[in-house]
């Protein structure tokens, strides 16, 4: 049930961090692993990891704001590795700085990246899987898509957007046998958080939010993945997964901060 063998799955910008701990998963269910990066160096090295583990993988070069690169990328792949069964949407970035200072730029960066490119690239794919019946689209939301912050005002409005365009997919498509849900990771230790995670300040308000007590790794998103990707999720649609140690549930503990 939780097999990925024979799978196709394609994983955007998972090259490093979370998007690459998440196709490794998905890699070690059986799926054959295609990524794609806008930074061909990052793509090479990537590969040389995922060989490393075993994990049949190929990479492109391809800017998924682009959508002429988009159409070659996904011709591409099909022609040489085959109809995607599984797309991830996880390539992201993150602009931080207050609302009123914000820059134009960088807000539209973070829409452009974070929320239009799963539109662009979702429905560039989908059209393989309506034609087949089948599919599986999981878009990486936040608990940004529930939650605010200070400095982080254009990521909450990107992946609360996502949030809502995951459910309008899922409405759309579930009469193709299509299921498309999300994954909304919490605060796990990658190369973008270890700022936050050697700040003592915040890992103590962390603690004090999170059940769990702990920070979240790469490695806790692995299951997840593989559910939403494999026959076991059949009837979930339109579902955002959180996973993060129980934050959302939590008013917080005040032990913690005393």
């Amino acid at each position: 049930m939780f097999s990925l063998s024979n799978k196709i799955a394609l994983v955007t910008g998972a090259t490093q961090g979370l998007g690459m701990a998440m196709a490794q998963g998905l890699g070690k269910a059986g799926a054959v692993v295609v990524y794609n990066d806008i930074i061909p160096e990052r793509i090479e090295k990537a590969k040389a990891i995922y060989a490393s583990q075993g994990i049949q993988a190929h990479g492109y070069a391809c800017n998924v704001t682009d959508s002429l690169a988009i159409d070659q990328m996904i011709s591409r792949i099909e022609a040489e590795v085959g109809p995607i069964d599984i797309l991830v949407n996880s390539a992201g970035i993150m602009r931080k700085g207050p609302l009123e200072s914000l820059s134009d730029e960088d807000w539209q960066a973070v829409l452009d990246v974070n929320l239009t490119s799963v539109f662009k690239v979702s429905k560039r794919v989908v059209r393989g899987m309506i034609e087949r019946k089948k599919g599986k689209i999981i878009n990486i939301n936040s608990m940004m898509s529930e939650l605010g912050r200070p400095t982080v005002g254009a990521y909450a409005a990107a992946k609360g957007g996502l949030k809502m365009l995951t459910r309008n997919m899922a409405v759309e498509w579930a009469k193709h046998n299509i299921q498309v849900n999300g994954i909304g990771p919490g605060y796990h230790l990658s190369d973008i958080t270890r700022p936050l995670a050697e700040d003592p300040v915040f890992t103590k308000l962390l603690m004090s939010r999170t059940p769990a007590k702990r920070w979240g790794t790469p490695e806790d998103l692995m299951g997840p993945a593989v559910f939403l990707a494999s026959e076991a999720s059949d009837f979930v649609n339109g579902h955002i997964l959180y996973v993060d140690g129980g934050i959302l549930a939590s008013f917080g503990d005040t032990e913690d901060i005393r």
